[in-house]
């Protein structure tokens, strides 16, 4: 489905009833990247996924920026009558998930923070960033792809489970380049979520594959120790998986999350 928001067109899938939850990709990924996770959960809670803007069937054109996707999900929220939900999101899709607690608390009901960071860019990540957005200008997403396939996926993935290597590195070559350099300077650019988390309010998951090397165990761990004790903040690894634990080990992030929705839902 396509809503035209005031500042771009954003394509999203709204699944299931119930509680809702939000679905955030990463990078350089589309909504497509959650679709286990929908199947399964929409059978107890409305589950919806968009493609932020420069990614999947979303507006091509920016701005961009991690504040203006937060922005785009709050607004599509009100255009889809959503007062509140879990906010959940992977790795970029985490940062934008941080501002929308920053910028949209008030719409935020619960968090989930999968295989991401707190902490903005030293200078050799802004250096790296750089660097990728010169590939992608020079050489296209099939690049990117390319770049991007080896720290996206875990070791026992790219060893034992071709189909899912295939299923990501398509779905990252499917990217526009206008999306995949906007949402590098979007990433670079960010700011430090750190003091963020610490003002979180809201029962908050923190998700990491135990063989993630672009945001390792120590950056989840990281993540719960910032955020305040009043987020309740659990820690959950997965085993056997990268940095794409949604598509490396899709049951087990679908347990994870059906126990932490039904234990919000308890807690009403």
């Amino acid at each position: 489905m396509i809503a035209q928001l005031s500042g771009a067109r954003i394509a999203y899938d709204d699944v299931g009833s119930g509680s809702p939850i939000v679905f955030i990709h990463g990078f350089p990924h589309d909504r497509t990247l959650w679709s286990r996770q929908i199947d399964a959960l929409s059978l107890q809670v409305r589950c919806v996924a968009p493609d932020l803007r420069g990614f999947g069937e979303s507006s091509e054109q920016g701005p961009f920026s991690i504040d203006l996707y937060a922005d785009d999900i709050a607004e599509l929220m009100t255009y889809l009558g959503i007062e509140r939900a879990t906010i959940c999101g992977l790795s970029m899709g985490g940062y934008v998930a941080m501002s929308m607690w920053r910028r949209h608390p008030h719409r935020v009901s619960a968090l989930a923070l999968c295989d991401t960071k707190g902490g903005a860019d030293n200078e050799e990540g802004r250096k790296k960033r750089n660097d990728l957005i010169a590939l992608a200008e020079r050489e296209g997403s099939v690049a990117v792809a390319a770049n991007q396939i080896a720290g996206m996926l875990g070791k026992t993935t790219r060893e034992k489970r071709p189909e899912v290597v295939e299923t990501i590195k398509a779905m990252m070559e499917r990217a526009s380049v206008a999306g995949i350099v906007g949402a590098v300077a979007s990433m670079r650019d960010r700011p430090d979520s750190r003091t963020t988390l610490a003002t979180v309010t809201v029962p908050t998951l923190v998700v990491v594959g135990d063989e993630d090397v672009l945001t390792p165990m120590s950056e989840a761990q990281a993540i719960v120790a910032a955020l305040s004790p009043t987020a309740q903040a659990r820690l959950e690894v997965i085993e056997g998986s990268g940095h794409a634990t949604c598509v490396e080990r899709p049951a087990a992030v679908t347990h994870v999350l059906a126990d932490f929705l039904t234990a919000l839902s308890a807690n009403h």
